[in-house]
């Protein structure tokens, strides 16, 4: 629940301090004191968004704090998955500078929106004057028979299923227009293709085919080389080789007397080793390199067809060209295959769609089977706030469509009289017969969420008299087993036991005061009689108030 609420420098506030009664907390005011001031500065400590200027003083930070004790909620699991410590008691703290920059605590713990939000969602319910509207809404008209019906691993089992049959749809329209377009220059791609095929591109072709043709090229030249070498090793009289064996010999033979002969014939001995090697390159390389004007032009003509195609497809090199290849490849064999691999994907949708479906079938009897038990509970509590001959019916039909919450159209039906049949309640209901429906349903949900706090912004708007008598009641009962912070303008609600507090304005500012008896009585005199408090309101406000 809700133990004490700060707010300094927000909108009209200055700075005020509540602490909260733990039941039922009564808060009355003039029109404009500054009632929707205080929620509007709650739901900024609860994440709502700074949609304007919160700071008064813009020399000062907004800064907005509030207590809550949270035992016995079962809370511990919100609080591991946001990956924040624990404790029975804890302290949300929510600052705004001048700049309108927002920073957020959880106990000194700093934590983003997201986690305030989350937070704010199992501690408080703040159900505004326009919330009334919100039966016109089809999502909260089935999260409400959801909460009744607690389907909520039926509902994550439906939505991983959801989102894995989107992604199949997502998958199949991108492929589709990928495929479409891809379709456009099929003709071109494919004369591509052929084309390359042709060439018959082989691994690192280029490099080879260019260094055989500067060999070529020099025939001629590198033959002179080699011939003139062989003549220099090879000669018979003359040439290196004959020479240095010679000398090799004769070192070798005065090697005994001479030992550097030795060492020098040895040395010889390697030279000539590679010396031979050399002629005998220079032999094979010879009979190999010779002017060949046939395998010239082959090996020209197919480098300027290799250039050819890197200009043409814009090839930054040969390996670029060879990717470009397999690219085009792909591209086409996609095309081929895209009648087969789109069957294949519109099988595994229809497979998600029938999982989809059983499990929207599961939702929807989950959903029928409490729409019993919340007809009546609705209907129950509307005859006691006057309504005897209120009809009260859930619709719920099934649909074709796929949407987040199932495949389930959900009305409520109603009508106020018994020779009307119901219809739609967004359609027929009056403002205060939208209140009183309200107060039944919200009276239902926070017994079964069992929320710490429920907070009631007028939604006694519309009802006077016996009926404001019997939501006050209503309004009190709920406040027995839980927190409950209701602001009315009726005496009839106001003078319902618990904490009062009025909503005042004082040099401009807005401020809070927890009333003592005797001022209660005159705040729900005032409230009945107006300005001037006549002594039959006294006598009244004592009455109603026990």
């Amino acid at each position: 629940m809700l133990k004490s609420l700060t707010i300094e420098n927000y909108a009209l506030i200055e700075s005020l301090h509540v602490e909260w009664n733990e039941h039922l907390n009564i808060i009355t005011g003039e029109t404009g004191a500054g009632k929707s001031i205080l929620l509007g500065a709650l739901g900024m400590l609860l994440g709502a968004k700074n949609e304007g200027q919160a700071t008064k003083d813009l020399t000062k930070n907004c800064v907005i704090e509030a207590t809550f004790s949270i035992e016995g909620y079962n809370l511990e699991q919100v609080f591991e998955d946001n990956d924040l410590d624990y404790e029975s008691e804890i302290t949300i703290r929510r600052i705004i500078t001048p700049a309108g920059k927002s920073r957020s605590f959880v106990g000194d713990m700093p934590v983003p929106l997201t986690t305030l939000k989350e937070l704010g969602s199992h501690l408080v319910d703040i159900h505004s004057q326009h919330q009334n509207l919100i039966l016109s809404s089809e999502d909260f008209r089935i999260s409400t028979l959801d909460t009744l019906a607690e389907n909520r691993a039926t509902k994550e089992q439906y939505t991983t299923l959801l989102a894995k049959r989107n992604a199949l749809n997502t998958k199949y329209r991108e492929l589709e227009a990928e495929y479409s377009a891809a379709r456009k220059d099929e003709e071109w791609l494919r004369h591509i293709v052929e084309e390359l095929r042709a060439a018959k591109l082989k691994e690192n072709e280029q490099a080879e085919t260019e260094q055989k043709l500067a060999i070529l090229e020099s025939a001629d030249r590198i033959g002179e080389a080699l011939t003139a070498l062989r003549n220099t090793l090879d000669d018979e009289e003359l040439g290196a080789l004959t020479t240095l064996t010679r000398s090799q010999r004769e070192f070798e033979s005065i090697g005994e007397n001479y030992p550097e002969g030795a060492n020098i014939a040895e040395r010889l001995k390697s030279v000539l080793a590679e010396l031979k090697d050399i002629s005998s390159t220079a032999s094979d390389e010879s009979e190999r390199i010779e002017a060949d004007p046939e395998q010239l032009q082959r090996l020209s003509d197919r480098l300027n067809t290799i250039y050819s195609l890197e200009m043409k497809h814009r090839a930054e090199s040969y390996d670029d060209l060879l990717a470009k290849a397999a690219e085009f490849e792909s591209r086409l064999a996609s095309i081929d295959n895209s009648d087969t691999e789109l069957r294949e994907l519109r099988e595994r949708i229809v497979e998600a769609e029938n999982e989809c479906r059983k499990i929207a079938e599961e939702l929807r009897e989950s959903r029928k089977g409490v729409c019993k038990r919340f007809e009546e509970h609705i209907v129950t509590m509307l005859r006691q706030l006057g309504m005897e001959d209120a009809q009260f019916v859930v619709e719920i039909t099934p649909t074709d469509t796929f949407t987040p919450t199932g495949c389930d159209s959900v009305a409520y039906l109603f009508t106020a009289n018994r020779t009307t049949r119901p219809a739609p309640i967004e359609r027929i209901a009056s403002g205060g017969e939208l209140s009183r429906v309200m107060l039944a349903l919200k009276a239902m949900l926070v017994e079964k969420i069992k929320l710490p706090t429920v907070i009631f912004d007028e939604i006694d708007t519309g009802v006077s008299g016996r009926i404001a008598d019997a939501m006050g009641h209503i309004i009190s009962s709920m406040a027995e087993g839980m927190q409950v912070i209701d602001i009315t303008h009726l005496p009839q609600v106001a003078s319902k036991r618990g904490a009062h507090f009025v909503v005042y304005k004082s040099e401009g500012r807005t401020n809070i005061q927890r009333l003592s008896e005797k001022e209660r009585r005159d705040e729900i005199a005032k409230m009945l009689s107006g300005s001037e408090i006549t002594e039959a309101a006294r006598k009244q406000a004592k009455i109603l108030l026990g």
